[in-house]
């Protein structure tokens, strides 16, 4: 048996991270130091991850990074692109990692942080945590039980969940399996009567709220997933054929009921999607209605004006659009124009519990991963999803008591330190 090398091991995680599409920005100085043969003096030389020797079970896994390397060895190359691929250059994928690094969180001390509290309320409701689960497209590609195991592991702990206009399973199948309801997300594509009856049959299904997503307006170019995908020699049909062979987001189980006359030149981006459009959907709803895709301060004040019940600061994860602004660094001016008038959600490289803390501290309401449940479905199905929604639980825990706060309603953005870094 091989004697074990942390060296060696730091060298190979390098290598990892040189070839992740999520930090090619470090591909650089990664490069160097393998070059160079240097060996930095820091915590990981003494505990470096060892890729050889993946996580065995959820348990095992100290962060949600851990779940991620065991779902790539399991999820098909196509998939993973599709999973993990950005726009163009990937530019704002990025960033959405980096920007963090712009805002820190100022520790407050001699405060009882004893009993920590991370419940909050969103439209009324007690969210047991300020997580909630973002729709993610087509969850079957990483686990046969796909949103199912998503809604078990999310009704375990209360969390708010939204389900995909494209998801494998149906919002009726994912309450059932949840126990309770779910937030429905409408793909609005160019037809005012598709998205309309989408709308209709969550509100029938019992959702309490949907959520519009206004940024897919155009054809995306994702070049990490048409590179994976070339890869993968597998034939695509046997798992993306639809109900009557086809293999569009149409024949996903929302569809089920839109009769193709209703289809017919139908395109998937929203191109047409205006304030108007919008309002109209809100108005034949009784549901509450956000718009999700918001990152320019003038439009977060025009859905306050349109009377809209709230809105989600995202850029859809750096999966459309490469202009490299991050949700996080468009959250403050976001804030300052809503002026507290309806609540602000967020997403889009949420990874750790600081992360969520400080978009708190900054004025959201509550905070959205995708990715990370994402890597522990694709990891250990339905326990990995709890593991990931358990460990961001517990980091926002300890980065509440480290700035002095027993609860959420005790932050505010006075204990965020922000640096204009290049």
């Amino acid at each position: 048996m091989q004697p074990f090398d942390p060296y060696a091991s730091r060298r190979n995680f390098l290598k990892f991270l040189a070839a992740s599409p999520l930090l090619a920005s470090a591909a650089p100085a990664i490069a160097e130091e393998l070059e160079s043969g240097l060996h930095f003096e820091d915590p990981m030389q003494w505990a470096p991850p060892d890729l050889s020797r993946l996580v065995e079970n959820p348990a095992q896994a100290a962060n949600v990074f851990d779940l991620e390397v065991v779902a790539h060895k399991n999820v098909p190359p196509a998939h993973w692109g599709y999973l993990t691929t950005g726009a163009e250059g990937e530019t704002t994928l990025r960033a959405n990692r980096a920007d963090f690094q712009r805002f820190a969180l100022r520790p407050h001390r001699m405060r009882d942080v004893s009993k920590v509290d991370i419940s909050t309320q969103l439209f009324g409701q007690k969210l047991d945590s300020p997580i909630f689960i973002c729709p993610t497209s087509s969850n079957g590609a990483f686990h046969k039980e796909g949103e199912l195991a998503v809604s078990r592991a999310a009704g375990k702990s209360n969390h708010l969940q939204m389900i995909s206009t494209v998801a494998t399973n149906s919002i009726e199948d994912c309450m059932a399996a949840r126990g309770s309801p779910i937030w429905f997300q409408l793909y609005a594509t160019s037809s005012f009567d598709v998205a309309k009856a989408l709308v209709a049959r969550a509100e029938a299904a019992g959702a309490p709220g949907v959520a519009i997503t206004v940024d897919v307006i155009s054809t995306r170019k994702n070049e990490t997933q048409a590179r994976l995908r070339r890869m993968d020699k597998r034939n695509c049909l046997e798992c993306h054929s639809g109900p009557n062979g086809g293999t569009r987001s149409q024949d996903k189980p929302h569809y089920s009921k839109i009769t193709p006359e209703m289809m017919k030149g139908m395109s998937g981006a929203s191109t047409n999607m205006t304030w108007e459009v919008a309002r109209r959907l809100r108005d034949g709803t009784k549901m509450k209605v956000v718009l999700k895709g918001i990152l320019d301060p003038e439009d977060a004040a025009q859905a306050a004006k349109y009377g809209f019940d709230g809105i989600v600061v995202s850029n859809h994860g750096g999966r459309d659009d490469d202009g490299g602004f991050s949700s996080i660094r468009a959250l403050p001016d976001i804030v300052s124009a809503v002026k507290g008038k309806m609540p602000i959600l967020i997403d889009s490289g949420f990874r750790r519990g600081t992360d969520i803390v400080k978009a708190l501290a900054m004025g959201a309401t509550a905070v959205g991963i995708g990715r990370p449940y994402l890597w522990g479905l694709g990891a250990f199905g339905q326990p990995g999803v709890e593991r990931v929604l358990e460990i961001l639980r517990s980091e926002v825990t300890v980065a509440l008591g480290q700035a002095g706060c027993a609860s959420i309603k005790d932050l505010k953005p006075s204990m965020i330190k922000t640096y204009e870094r290049a």
